[in-house]
């Protein structure tokens, strides 16, 4: 089977962003000079997939306006000989193919997952989530694809090892190590209580999945939150087939997060081949600056 569909949920609200939020999505907040949906969407483009669908909710369209056509910016930098920007702003259009799911409410990350089941249809597919960025060499879904599913031909989930006392943020894996790097889920838990389990691997926003998982998602029942949970899902699909999970290469940053926001855009910004020697020296100097 081969992964050509990608699934990115952004109805959220960004609440820990608010009042920024409140008329701006959160997945459009800006790291360095591109929103945070864009890097996402590069990532899955980069790792051979050919269309996204965008799980959206109301007040969101300027997600979709983002990969648009614009006649007018276009034909305007056209005019102004502004070919450089002119380039960019057409690689954006120009990426993929976006199609739209409204979530008319917000019943969790399974629910979301569950309203792309008449788009998707019966194909394996890639969940990324909308403010999880992780900055690598190879593409985390690339990773992912090449090392895990397409030899094994299962679901996979994307982990990282995290302090112990950081479990309770998010679902946690139990399994064997059985490839370096790759493991056998014998266990997936959702946020889970102090005690409950001693496994550090913490799942963050990559899935490969089955198309199984609607057929999950449907007898799963409001976990966490009173939410339906897409790793209870990936549990019933584990008791039914095989569920491995990925320790993959690079820097994960949580953009959904104030400090991990903080955090991806001093690291794009260090990156940046137009900014990024500049930026380093106001670090260093700023540095030195408390030294003294």
């Amino acid at each position: 089977m081969k992964v050509e569909k990608a699934v990115v949920p952004v109805a959220g609200l960004g609440t820990r962003f608010l009042p920024a939020t409140k008329a701006i999505p959160k997945e459009m907040l800006t790291i360095v000079d591109r929103p945070t949906i864009q890097y996402i969407v590069e990532e899955v483009v980069s790792s051979g997939i050919k269309e996204v669908v965008l799980v959206t909710a109301s007040g969101k369209s300027a997600i979709e306006n983002h990969f648009d056509y614009s006649f007018e910016l276009e034909t305007f930098l056209a005019q102004k000989g502004k070919l450089g920007l002119l380039k960019e702003v057409k690689h954006i259009s120009n990426l993929i193919d976006v199609v739209s799911v409204r979530q008319k409410e917000p019943l969790g990350l399974g629910h979301a997952v569950m309203v792309t089941e008449p788009v998707v249809g019966r194909e394996p597919f890639v969940v990324v989530l909308g403010d999880d960025l992780v900055d690598a060499k190879v593409p985390c879904v690339y990773q992912m694809l090449k090392n895990v599913f397409d030899k094994y031909q299962e679901s996979v989930v994307a982990v990282q090892k995290v302090p112990l006392e950081e479990r309770h943020r998010y679902g946690i894996v139990e399994g064997e190590e059985i490839e370096e790097g790759i493991y056998r889920v014998d266990r997936m838990i959702e946020k889970p209580e102090s005690g409950t389990t001693t496994s550090d691997l913490a799942v963050i926003g990559r899935y490969i999945v089955r198309p199984e998982i609607y057929d999950c998602l449907n007898r799963t029942l409001p976990g966490v939150g009173g939410e339906i949970q897409l790793t209870d899902a990936l549990e019933v699909l584990r008791k039914e087939r095989a569920l491995y999970a990925y320790e993959f290469q690079g820097k994960r940053f949580d953009a959904g997060d104030k400090l991990g926001y903080l955090q991806a855009t001093v690291n794009f910004a260090l990156e940046h081949h137009e900014i990024g020697g500049r930026f380093r020296q106001y670090l260093r100097d700023l540095v030195a600056g408390f030294e003294r």
